[in-house]
């Protein structure tokens, strides 16, 4: 590719299970999703350019050590239970990139970050759901990286921050979790908590001071609400990796909506 611009790193709410095939009863209801559906479809429409390969940090997917997946065909991984039927039969056949997986673990162990590869593991439901909306063609290949399972932010700003060069590279980098994420309050009807932690996560990715930034995401349980929004912050550390691989880029809300009365955000990053 000639003249291959920038991507920016970008943060998605990925929705509930398989949440853009599922008619959802009250309090959701069958039209829940369609917002989060719609930014989805114009993702790469936004992009300076189409991307060249896309690398996902999945929620879904946690190891002791950073471990990038080398599968060149990638299988399917339907990792949510009690949905109907016909959700256990999509299919996402994108490609994988072995030389891409390589190139990541390159950097990861050039920043001094042990690292591991997997050469069977499949697309959980955190690639494979919004990227069935974002490329329906898949086309683009995808190589996807797990979180650590210590779940710390500085290391995964780190992690983030190891793998910056490849957004000059053509490689679009996208943090794949939920802004919100509390299965047991989902459904109360209660917005307070999740419109206020919502509220402090847009302030902090639009700080226009990196330093700030990354000292308030290292210390995001310090936030209006926060365990009340996260009792477990695995869908929140994806948007850790995807800020310290936007370096010193601005950041800004990229979609936000109510769903079922809870405040959901992405965000992109040089963008």
């Amino acid at each position: 590719m000639t003249d291959v611009k920038r991507q920016p790193a970008i943060y998605v709410t990925h929705g509930a299970g398989p949440c853009f095939w599922v008619d959802f009863a009250e309090p959701l209801g069958p039209n829940a999703f369609d917002g989060l559906k719609s930014h989805f479809a114009g993702l790469l429409a936004g992009l300076p350019q189409r991307p060249r390969a896309i690398l996902v940090v999945s929620a879904h997917w946690e190891e002791r050590i950073p471990t990038v997946s080398t599968a060149a065909v990638p299988s399917m991984l339907y990792d949510y239970f009690r949905f109907p039927p016909h959700t256990y039969e999509l299919q996402y056949p994108a490609p994988g990139s072995p030389e891409l997986a390589v190139h990541v673990c390159d950097l990861l162990q050039s920043a001094g970050i042990d690292v591991g590869t997997d050469d069977r593991r499949g697309f959980d439901h955190g690639v494979f759901v919004p990227m069935l909306v974002i490329d329906p063609q898949a086309g683009i290949p995808v190589v996807t990286l797990s979180l650590c399972s210590d779940l710390d932010p500085a290391h995964h700003l780190a992690i983030g921050a190891a793998l910056a060069p490849l957004r000059d590279e053509g490689v679009l980098i996208i943090g794949s979790g939920s802004s919100f994420h509390n299965l047991r309050t989902l459904f109360n009807g209660d917005s307070r908590a999740s419109v206020e932690f919502d509220a402090w996560l847009h302030d902090t990715i639009s700080q226009t001071d990196p330093v700030i930034r990354r000292a308030r995401l290292v210390d995001w349980k310090d936030a209006p609400s926060a365990r009340a929004c996260h009792p477990r912050e695995d869908h929140l550390i994806p948007l850790m990796v995807v800020a310290g691989a936007a370096a010193s880029d601005p950041g800004r809300s990229s979609f936000r909506d109510l769903i079922g009365g809870k405040a959901y955000s992405c965000f992109a990053f040089g963008a």
